[in-house]
């Protein structure tokens, strides 16, 4: 009873223009008491417009009333203020780290009950009041105590953005769609969050899949760890029961069988741990993604969802599933039957034995088979935006579009100098250089042209210097008929169907590189499984002499998930 007693002695103490206890307080000739400071403030304002004013009856006065501290007042708020000493509140009414403090607190702040979407304000319960006791405050909407008011008020407006623009991607408030997105494609914020939940919920299950599938990987090659170690161990322990029957003629032999063994299996137990380990971080990343995403899907606020939602729902490409290599497999088995026919044919087998041994070593390795993509749609997962170097461009070829497109000029263009410019033939190569899988395709504005992949160091003079003349690069030649592979001057015909757009698909590591009549369907015309030892360049050329032939890189968008 006598806390409610002091909370309304308290709220009779207060200043109706900061609703905070009075301070240096003054009664005006009406009657009514403020804050010497803020009922100058008041009056001040209103001395433009001639009049002064008492802020709660309106009594106007023609001269500006002299103000006198209210002494009896003043005691009074020193006397509250004591009592509340005594009685202050917990420190759990505080505001403290991660919670949401009332903005008219001075000092220490208590903990907001409440914000005020009109006033863009949070209040303590007892700065609030107003608002449940003022008609004025009737139409102003609470909400639970939030810290993102502003983030929700356009900053253009002052108003809360409740829609979202398609156009430019943003949210915006109900002037902004009446202002400078006028024309534009927008609709209500949660129309739009609900959509894109769905999108997220989509995503969220391609992310899960990937999880179960790199689940499978794991155990995949943990299986084959464990047959590479029982083999092995089979291998290791047939063949020291074998050595050791024999004299001290085959130990040199026994011993470097055990050392091809051991080698190879520490090699292949190295390669799958590092691969297990490349997956089990890959199963990191998409498990912290997913709770990510599961977190965002719970988020209230629109606009905090629309922002981070970007970012967060792109999930890279990765490599597919690890498979047994059976060859590993057979090559422990191939030891121990060669041991045993050396133990039949002792001493002059031995020596045919080692060499046969290590005839048997295979390139062998635990890996992620890549599949090589079918439609055009698996081919666009591994497109990027490539440009071409004007350093290697030929003097009669103009470079344009942001350096994607080669047209013919009758005039020789102002190149300056270099080692990599290609003198002879009308070619140019890309900026940068291919090493892993990319696709990429060529847009040809005559009949005759030439894409190619090469290496750096192909000749840039000469006949060596076309591509496919040399065993430095590799290409295709469209013509208006037919297409021709060449490679190390030596070609190969292809009949295919005519298309304007030609694909190339290159997988660096696996070294395969297809050219593709981009149609629909996607129809293969060559495909090349070679080794590239070297770092490889895009390369495009021109047949034609004729002004303004070209061709032009097209710009691609990837379709990773």
């Amino acid at each position: 009873m006598a806390q409610q007693q002091n909370r309304v002695d308290k709220k009779k103490l207060c200043c109706s223009i900061c609703l905070d206890l009075l301070k240096d307080p003054v009664t005006i000739p009406c009657g009514h008491s403020y804050c010497m400071s803020c009922v100058q403030s008041h009056w001040d304002e209103e001395a433009q417009k001639g009049i002064h004013s008492c802020p709660q009856c309106r009594q106007t006065f023609v001269l500006r009333p002299a103000l006198v501290k209210n002494t009896m007042l003043a005691d009074l708020v020193e006397e509250l203020k004591k009592t509340e000493l005594q009685a202050a509140p917990a420190d759990h009414c505080y505001a403290g780290p991660g919670d949401v403090a009332c903005d008219f607190c001075t000092g220490r702040k208590l903990k907001a009950i409440k914000s005020c979407l009109q006033c863009l304000v949070s209040y303590c319960e007892q700065h609030l009041q107003p608002h449940y006791e003022s008609p004025a405050f009737e139409k102003h909407k609470l909400i639970k105590p939030s810290e993102k008011l502003q983030k929700n008020i356009c900053s253009r407006h002052g108003k809360e953005m409740k829609l979202f623009c398609h156009a430019d991607q943003e949210c915006i408030c109900l002037l902004c769609a009446m202002d400078e997105h006028k024309l534009h494609d927008t609709v209500l914020a949660s129309e739009e969050r609900g959509r894109r939940q769905t999108e997220l919920a989509s995503s969220r299950q391609k992310i899960q899949k990937r999880i179960q599938e790199r689940e499978n990987d794991v155990k995949v090659l943990q299986q084959e760890t464990d047959a590479i170690n029982h083999f092995a161990d089979k291998a290791l322990k047939k063949s020291e029961k074998i050595f050791t029957q024999l004299l001290h003629l085959i130990k040199s032999t026994s011993s470097d069988v055990k050392r091809q063994i051991k080698s190879q299996q520490k090699t292949e137990i190295s390669r799958a741990k590092e691969l297990q380990d490349k997956l089990q971080q890959e199963l990191s990343q998409l498990r912290r993604r997913d709770a990510e995403l599961e977190q965002l899907s719970h988020t209230k606020d629109h606009t905090t969802f629309l922002q981070n939602y970007s970012s967060l729902s792109c999930v890279s490409q990765s490599a597919d599933s690890p498979s047994i290599n059976i060859y590993l497999l057979h090559y422990f088995e191939d030891v121990t039957a060669a041991v045993c026919k050396a133990k039949e044919k002792l001493q002059a087998i031995l020596t045919d034995t080692c060499t046969k041994i290590s005839s048997m070593e295979k390139e062998v390795s635990v890996s992620l088979p890549q599949g090589e993509p079918k439609t055009r749609a698996e081919c666009l997962q591994h497109s990027q935006e490539l440009t071409l170097d004007p350093n290697t461009a030929n003097t009669q070829l103009s470079l344009s579009e942001g350096n994607r497109k080669a047209t013919v000029m009758s005039e020789t263009q102002p190149y300056p100098s270099h080692r990599d410019r290609f003198t002879d033939m009308f070619q140019v190569l890309s900026r940068d250089s291919l090493s892993g899988r990319h696709y990429w395709e060529v847009e040809r504005k005559s009949y005759e042209v030439s894409l190619a992949v090469a290496y750096k160091d192909m000749s840039r003079t000469g006949f060596e210097s076309g591509f496919g003349n040399d065993d430095k690069s590799w290409a295709l030649e469209c013509f208006r008929h037919s297409y021709q592979f060449r490679h190390n001057a030596a070609s190969t015909l292809i009949i295919g169907p005519q298309s304007s757009k030609i694909g190339v698909y290159l997988d660096h590591g696996a070294g395969i590189l297809s050219f593709y009549s981009v149609s629909d369907p996607l129809t293969l015309l060559h495909r090349v499984q070679t080794t590239f030892t070297q770092p490889l360049y895009q390369g495009l050329g021109v047949f034609a002499t004729f002004e303004a032939a070209a061709a032009e890189l097209c710009r691609l968008k990837s379709t990773q998930v």
